[in-house]
């Protein structure tokens, strides 16, 4: 496990889909421990995500990307411009995780390019960012797919993962109740994955979708280390919308 959660304390962080780095200060100086940058789900560019990245980290938060695919080329852009770690869409087998290893880890542990760029001080720093990377970058998955619980104690016991995190919204779909959160389907699912996640001593994390702070608080007495809660769109529609609301009751 990366002594990030060696702890055994609840990380909370949220997703940044807007690419604007006022937001972005403003979320990383609210008090959360990590701050995503969205590629997935968002329009977000690569010179657009260096920005976020720097304002993030130099907020001492710990920027982590959301990559649009377990793409290698990907990885390694994003980790040049300075993120702490990848959180991977669709993990579904331990050859996903490997795949990931090799692009966030120079060799012999991995196959990742070398540069030099803003992770690396720009060629100032290369050796101290070698031995950072070593047992710093974070390997975050994302358990949303139905064929990852065929495989889920493999992945967990594989020694790669750093944590996860639950996506609902994409679990539920695949197993064909998109969004019903509720379901006896999709709460047993969940059951299965935090119950391997323990078993193997993985960080178990969720995502919050709408920002609430009594389901944050019980996700917290769950014993999850790794919660996003919700993401910028959400929090800033949700405020606006109720300043109406409680205006017109």
């Amino acid at each position: 496990m990366n002594k990030y959660f060696q702890e055994n304390k609840v990380k909370i962080g949220s997703w940044i889909t807007l690419p604007n780095v006022s937001i972005a200060e403003i979320m990383a100086k609210s008090g959360f421990d990590w701050l995503a940058v969205d590629l997935e789900h968002s329009s977000i560019t690569i010179n657009q995500a260096e920005e976020l990245i720097r304002v993030i980290d130099l907020c001492d938060v710990r920027p982590l990307v959301r990559l649009t695919s377990n793409n290698s080329d990907l990885i390694k852009r994003v980790m040049d411009a300075g993120a702490h770690g990848i959180i991977i869409p669709m993990v579904n087998s331990v050859d996903d995780l490997n795949h990931a290893s090799d692009s966030i880890k120079y060799p012999p542990r991995g196959r990742r390019g070398v540069g030099l760029a803003r992770a690396q001080g720009y060629g100032a720093n290369f050796e101290d960012y070698l031995e950072w990377q070593e047992g710093n970058t974070l390997i975050i998955a994302q358990i949303e797919h139905k064929d990852a619980l065929e495989n889920i104690e493999s992945i967990f016991e594989s020694g790669l993962l750093d944590a996860f995190i639950i996506g609902p919204y994409d679990l539920s779909g695949s197993l064909g109740i998109p969004g019903q959160f509720d379901h006896p389907e999709f709460k047993e699912a969940v059951k299965l994955i935090n119950h391997a996640s323990k078993l193997k001593s993985v960080p178990s994390g969720i995502h919050i979708i709408e920002p609430n702070l009594q389901e944050l608080r019980q996700c917290i007495n769950e014993d999850y280390k790794m919660i996003a809660y919700s993401l910028d769109i959400r929090m800033i529609d949700t405020q606006c919308r109720n300043l109406f609301d409680d205006l017109n009751k």
